[in-house]
């Protein structure tokens, strides 16, 4: 059941324990806008290696992480857990160990596994002996075809050791890469290939080295390399010091209006990455600021994987979530059929975050409907923004109804909106900037400009240019906007996102087509889960001839249309796709995020039939 609650009927929100939006805008003659916190940053942890060591100290029988045992069926069993203190032993073993080899800040150690506990303790250990972690997105060894990726992440980062916790699964991976003088460790062993056992070097003992290099870290040790989506070719190695996970801690604490509760020990379930900031840096580092428990989910928000995370989600008691938008759409489903779940989700949740994308009116207005018939009131909703180049920049920190707001600058970032084009392109300068790429200067100088703002090649505005507190919106990305044949520009990202809610749940994502030609049309990819309950089956093959999913595209695009006033937000014909977007193909990152451009010159036979004179039965035209 599908729940909606009207606007005159809505109960009040939650509080939220933030401060209000307070910044200094100044505006330029030639149309910049530089825009400061008034909300001042406070001090910053040493490292995140010190603040793990001070929890770990602080809560040595806490829980730290927590996941599932495998089963021999591949299906999970129940929960093992690894404390703080048995944590920081793990790791203090594992820095003397790569000390012991003569590791420095000059020779990574690469990690190619998804989240685990091990995973977690090797990149601890490394950061406790000072030496950078680089964590590869499990896509280039596992999904990708020709393991482009991950070599060039490895010629990129040249390791002394690589971690694969499971070596007969990564193995086909590790025999792509030149491995002479690499030492490859793992917890289950490689047949015929010389391997180091996990548990032999967590039982490597501890001395005063150790300490010795924990008291050389300071802000501007590089802690991670953490590489770019390489959405428009390979991916950059973006430098990731301690200054700039510390800096989002301090700037996250420096909005409360309350101390945290510590009677209340907060529980997160990740299903996201570690190879990127949402995760890797955000998530985990702010449990370990909060001296939280991090619950590992196997699940994912796709169809016959998305269980696992209900059954996951049913032994936590969350005060927060936070996850991608794609993820709340499954969520919404999962409690709209489950009112037991969807009291145990809302009964201490106290705040929802989305990011990476912006969150469906749809998705938002069911979220808050179920919120309501379980505790009576709304929900805050918040949202984080920044790039693996910034870790998060903007934040939305206060009460809002308003879907799409990118908030704005955290305590101790300026943000820089240049005029370009139409837009305001957003640059940024703070202590959560990176700063640079590994390896290519070339790379680094060209992205920041004469002032030292390094630019995200998105979009911003204000939502009321007369009041800047109400915060900023996206504006799509530079450049993906382009030109009708009419002179008429374009906002892609903006329409793409308002194409994936016209026509939900069908379409998880799309792309806007439409350079130089006289209309809008999309390339689309459809929800094989919803699409069964439309025509009865999830084969894409099936879905995307099917007269039942056709019409559904054409009567919500039809009315989409009704309300809108010019050609560069209608939409005249689609072309819904059964391959999905390829990884090798640089279509799409392991994150989730599509690239207009990639996609487009990949697939364009596609593309130019939704531009044809006599159109093929494939396209869907839209009245």
């Amino acid at each position: 059941m599908n729940l909606q609650v009207k606007s005159t009927e809505l109960p009040p929100f939650k509080p939220l324990p933030q401060k209000a939006p307070d910044i200094d805008v100044r505006r330029m003659p030639d149309g910049t806008v530089y825009i400061d916190s008034n909300h001042k940053l406070g001090p910053l942890h040493r490292s995140i290696a010190h603040l793990f060591v001070e929890r770990a100290a602080a809560h040595p029988e806490r829980n730290f992480i927590g996941e599932r045992i495998p089963l021999p069926d591949g299906k999970t069993g129940d929960w093992r857990f690894i404390t703080y203190g048995e944590a920081y032993n793990r790791a203090r073993s594992i820095a003397q160990g790569l000390l012991s080899r003569g590791f420095t800040a000059d020779t990574p150690l690469m990690i190619l596994s998804g989240n685990s506990i091990v995973h977690a303790t090797m990149a601890l250990g490394a950061m406790l002996a000072g030496v950078p972690i680089a964590p590869v997105s499990v896509a280039y060894s596992l999904m990708s075809g020709d393991n482009s990726k991950l070599k060039h992440v490895f010629a990129t980062t040249q390791p002394k050791m690589i971690f694969a916790d499971n070596g007969p699964m990564f193995a086909r991976a590790l025999n792509a890469l030149p491995l002479d003088g690499v030492e490859v460790v793992t917890v289950t062993p490689i047949p015929d290939r010389r391997t180091t056992s996990y548990d032999d070097l967590i039982r490597t003992n501890a001395g005063p080295d150790v300490a010795k290099a924990l008291d050389r870290i300071t802000h501007d040790t590089t802690a991670k390399y953490l590489f770019t989506s390489g959405s428009t070719g390979m991916p950059k190695g973006v430098i990731q010091t301690h200054r700039m996970m510390c800096a989002v801690i301090a700037a996250t604490e420096a909005l409360r209006t309350e101390p945290a509760d510590p009677n209340e020990i907060p529980q997160s379930l990740e299903w996201m990455p570690w190879n990127h900031i949402s995760a890797g840096n955000i998530g985990f580092n702010g449990q370990i600021n909060a001296g939280g428990t991090i619950y590992l989910d196997a699940g994912k928000p796709v169809p016959g994987l998305f269980d696992e995370t209900i059954r996951n989600l049913r032994d936590i008691v969350p005060l927060g979530i936070g996850t991608a938008p794609i993820a709340f759409g499954w969520l919404c489903d999962a409690m709209e059929r489950d009112d037991t779940l969807r009291d145990h989700v809302f009964r201490k949740l106290r705040t929802a975050g989305y990011g990476g994308a912006t969150l469906s009116q749809d998705i938002y207005e069911r979220f808050q409907a179920l919120a309501i018939a379980s505790t009576g009131n709304r929900i805050p909703m918040t949202t984080m923004y920044g790039a693996t180049e910034t870790q998060g920049v903007t934040v939305v920190h206060w009460i809002t109804e308003r879907v799409g707001l990118v908030g704005l600058p955290l305590p101790g970032i300026t943000l820089k909106l240049v005029p370009n084009g139409t837009k305001l392109e957003v640059r940024v300068k703070g202590p959560t900037v990176t700063p640079g790429y590994h390896k290519r200067d070339d790379l680094t100088k060209a992205a920041f400009d004469s002032e030292g703002f390094y630019s995200l090649g998105d979009a911003a505005k204000f939502l009321d240019d007369n009041d800047p507190m109400q915060g900023l919106v996206f504006d799509g990305r530079v450049t993906e906007d382009f030109k009708l044949d009419s002179g008429t520009w374009v906002s892609a990202g903006t329409l793409r996102a308002h194409a994936v809610a016209a026509a939900s749940p069908l379409i998880f994502d799309c792309i806007v087509c439409g350079q130089d030609k006289p209309y809008v049309a999309l390339l689309a990819w459809p929800v094989a889960a919803a699409a069964k309950e439309i025509c009865g089956s999830a084969d894409p093959n099936v879905i995307v001839k099917d007269e039942k999913i056709r019409a559904f595209i054409r009567d919500k695009f039809a009315a989409y249309n009704k309300g809108q006033s010019g050609s560069s937000t209608r939409i005249k014909r689609v072309i819904l796709m059964a391959e999905p977007p390829s990884v090798d193909g640089h279509e799409i990152t392991d994150k989730g995020y599509v690239n207009q451009r990639a996609t487009m010159d990949r697939r364009r036979p596609l593309v130019d039939k939704l531009f044809a004179a006599s159109p093929d039965p494939e396209v869907i035209e839209i009245p």
